[in-house]
């Protein structure tokens, strides 16, 4: 990582929202040198606004973790180089999946959903992502999050007018299925396995992905004997988008890559 000249970042999106959360973050890491790359979920190919007149979508509703898993290695072993990946949330998931395939030059998660084998059985935990598993309702049908739940686990802190305008720009139906299979042993880790650098990072006030929870995904690597960091954000809730400090973590991600490139010169 001497340079940024052609390494490319692919930016991989969380549950319930859209691609286009990223647009600040690759304008941002573009004007520093990078290619970036921010590609949609399979069926979620559509703007929130226009994914959302869809729902209930047994399209997006048939989306499985595996497939997700597939779908973002084909656009990795299609680039030139292994890139540096950067997940937010269930997307943060897919990251820490794809570094242990080898995948990754270096890995960023955001307020990542935690691996099978993360102490992830709290109760404030299962709690806000009980109604998006919807046990006791057809998986052939997409779960769309409300606006009021929005408010309360995903944006709180925000104003009113903030938390409208980031529910009607991000807000997307989502699979039960992929839900589901988030707390199952197909998002096992072999924590124990070397790695390229991985840094993880979560938000104090964080409902959804709890920064206690984050920081026992940290401690698992630690035995891994590769470069491992955590940096939580005070204040900051789950979204992360659509909020002046939104750049803040974007900074510290752009010191934390050059702080790499340091260690590969000496």
């Amino acid at each position: 990582m001497s340079t940024t000249s052609g390494i490319s970042i692919v930016f991989i999106t969380g549950a319930f929202i859209g691609n286009n959360c990223w647009d600040d973050w690759k304008s941002y890491f573009e004007n520093e040198g990078y290619i970036t790359l921010a590609p949609p979920w399979p069926n979620k190919e559509s703007s929130p606004e226009q994914l959302r007149r869809r729902h209930p979508d047994p399209a997006i509703a048939s989306n499985r973790l595996l497939g997700l898993m597939e779908h973002f290695t084909s656009v990795i072993v299609a680039l030139p180089e292994k890139p540096i990946l950067i997940g937010h949330s269930t997307g943060g998931l897919i990251v820490q999946l794809l570094l242990q395939r080898g995948l990754a030059r270096a890995a960023i998660v955001i307020h990542s959903f935690p691996p099978h084998g993360v102490d992830n059985f709290k109760f404030a935990f299962i709690k806000v992502w009980w109604e998006a598993m919807a046990f006791f309702t057809s998986s052939r049908k997409t779960y769309l999050i409300s606006f009021r739940r929005w408010q309360y686990s995903i944006a709180h802190g925000m104003s009113c007018e903030q938390q409208k305008g980031t529910y009607y720009d991000h807000a997307t139906p989502e699979s039960k299925l992929l839900i589901r299979d988030s707390f199952k042993c197909k998002a096992k880790i072999n924590f124990k396995s070397p790695h390229t650098p991985l840094l993880i990072i979560s938000g104090s006030l964080d409902k959804m992905i709890p920064a206690s929870v984050n920081y026992s995904n940290y401690k698992k690597y630690k035995v891994s004997n590769s470069i491992t960091d955590y940096r939580e954000f005070k204040g900051r809730n789950h979204l992360v988008f659509g909020q002046s400090t939104s750049m803040e973590e974007a900074a510290f991600v752009l010191y934390w890559l050059r702080r790499l490139n340091k260690l590969e010169l000496k």
